[in-house]
C-alpha cells in the first residue's frame, strides 16, 4: 500500500489510478483484465466442505434451494444451490458436489477457491470444478 510499482501480475492485489472513471463507477471485487481474456459466468459445479457445528459452521442441514453468499477473491454474491441426484440434504461436516447459479456473473475459472458465508460467518469452503455457463 502506498508503494509505486512498475508492474502487477495475475493474482496481485494493487491500487490503480484510472483517469476518466468516477469513484462511483468502481467497487471492491471488480476485475481488471486484458479485454477478451476472461469471461463472466453465473453457473458452476463445485466440490465443497460444510463446516461442522464444532468448527463454527451450521447447526442444521441444508437442501436444494439454499441461498448463501459465495465469496470469491474479494467479492461476494448470492447463489442458489442445487444438490446432485440422490442427495436429499447436506449435513454440517459433509463433503459434497453441488451446482450453483449466482444472481449475477463474476469472473471465474476451474480451480478457483471460494468460501460459503451465511449471516456474516463462514460455513463452508469449496473449489470450482466445472464452469457451466
Amino acid at each position: 500500500f502506498r508503494k509505486l510499482l512498475d508492474e502487477g501480475r495475475a493474482g496481485d492485489n494493487v491500487g490503480v489510478l484510472l483517469r476518466g472513471i468516477g469513484k462511483d463507477e468502481v467497487e471492491r471485487g471488480m476485475v481488471l483484465a486484458q479485454p477478451g481474456s476472461i469471461t463472466p459466468h453465473t453457473k458452476f459445479k463445485g466440490e465443497v466442505y460444510i463446516l461442522s457445528k464444532e468448527e463454527g459452521g451450521r447447526h442444521t442441514p441444508f437442501f436444494t434451494g439454499y441461498r448463501p453468499q459465495f465469496y470469491f477473491r474479494t467479492t461476494d454474491v448470492t447463489g442458489v444451490v442445487k444438490l446432485p441426484e440422490g442427495v436429499e440434504m447436506v449435513m454440517p461436516g459433509d463433503n459434497v458436489n453441488i451446482e450453483v447459479e449466482l444472481i449475477y456473473p463474476i469472473a471465474m475459472e476451474e480451480g478457483l477457491r471460494f468460501a460459503i458465508r451465511e449471516g456474516g460467518r463462514t460455513v463452508g469452503a469449496g473449489v470450482v470444478t466445472e464452469v457451466i455457463e
